[in-house]
């Protein structure tokens, strides 16, 4: 993919496929500003945020805002994976973290495959009720060190991750809705958290292979998308992973074969300020090979909408094809007695581990 550089022209909104910035908004509406930039060529999605939800028909009434005034069906995600990574919450199953999963998984494996399945599907499916495309999950980090991965990861082990990411990854798209794994080539043995402080893990290739680089090589055939990890690898590129061409395109494209979608993590993060300002981070991300980056901070968005010119790249295709495919209304899937019983076991599962911590 060859970025190219478009001048802000709004003659040119509708005729211009989905661009690669995925941006965040500041609140429950769009306000006029927003529509502003839902409309600009240079964005293709929205990261919805906590901030962004007050009940159910709210959040609906959202996402379809989303797309009347960006004129452009766009890529609407979020970060919804249980525990304390969960944006909505009132009117939504409360999914335990994925950890609670690997737990289960020492007890009976199969009991925590089948209910990974349920987690992913139930997950996947209120989401997509309420018009979000895609969860930016499963996490595929070794659940090891890092303070900002802890319980977000199954389990320390490769092998316990694969299995029920596997399962997980089943119930999203029997849901309708693609998966994304993070944060590549692994962010969980290392212990900084990359949101507030530069994160850098020495390790070899050779190591890093044999241990967080697994899950996503085993299932990058089964993921339609990779978020990668503003984590340094010294001892194999100079340039963080989000960044690097190795990491992007030799080692995710050429060497595991990876053919879905590559996002960014948020460029608003410490750990990407390495790579200068705002544009010089999407234009290093791009280049690098990327398909789409996000910058979820309004304030940042703003200062990337004052330009006169962006960094843009055409991500239709690369977009289009995560956009969620739900089959049936809410009324539908809640006549389930089998969805209802799924609901009701993840949220037992979710009161169990609120007695643990």
């Amino acid at each position: 993919m060859s970025p190219v550089t478009h001048t802000n022209s709004p003659q040119a909104v509708t005729q211009r496929p989905l661009g690669p910035l995925l941006i965040g908004l500041g609140g429950t509406g769009v306000s006029a500003e927003e529509c502003a930039w839902l409309a600009h060529p240079a964005v293709g999605g929205v990261v919805l945020f906590t901030r962004n939800f007050r009940d159910l028909a709210q959040l609906a009434e959202l996402t379809a805002a989303i797309a009347q005034h960006a004129g452009r069906d766009l890529l609407i995600c979020v970060d919804h994976e249980g525990g304390r990574v969960q944006r909505f919450r009132d009117g939504f199953t409360r999914l335990p973290p994925l950890a609670v999963l690997g737990r289960m998984y020492r007890e009976s494996a199969a009991n925590a495959l089948d209910f990974a399945y349920r987690h992913g599907r139930v997950m996947a499916t209120e989401l997509l009720l309420c018009g979000v495309d895609l969860s930016f999950a499963p996490v595929l980090d070794l659940g090891d060190r890092s303070v900002v991965i802890g319980e977000r990861a199954f389990a320390a082990e490769p092998e316990v991750i694969i299995a029920l990411a596997e399962a997980y990854i089943g119930g999203m798209h029997d849901a309708g809705m693609v998966a994304t794994g993070k944060h590549f080539p692994g962010h969980g043995s290392v212990e900084a958290d990359s949101h507030t402080d530069d994160v850098r893990d020495p390790r070899s290739f050779a190591l890093i292979e044999a241990a967080d680089l697994k899950p996503f090589a085993a299932l990058g055939g089964k993921l339609d998308a990779m978020m990668m990890a503003h984590v340094l690898y010294p001892a194999v590129d100079a340039r963080p992973a989000g960044y690097s061409p190795f990491w992007i395109q030799s080692v995710l494209r050429g060497k595991l074969e990876f053919r879905g979608t590559v996002f960014s993590d948020d460029l608003g993060m410490y750990a990407a300020k390495v790579a200068g300002g705002l544009l010089e981070r999407v234009r290093d991300s791009l280049l690098a090979g990327c398909d789409a980056v996000l910058v979820c901070d309004p304030q940042d968005v703003r200062q990337l909408m004052a330009q006169t010119e962006l960094v843009l790249a055409d991500a239709d295709t690369a977009l289009k094809r995560l956009k969620g495919r739900l089959a049936a209304t809410r009324e539908e899937i809640e006549s389930v007695s089998e969805w209802r019983q799924w609901k009701k076991t993840i949220t037992q599962l979710e009161l169990e581990h609120a007695k643990w911590v």
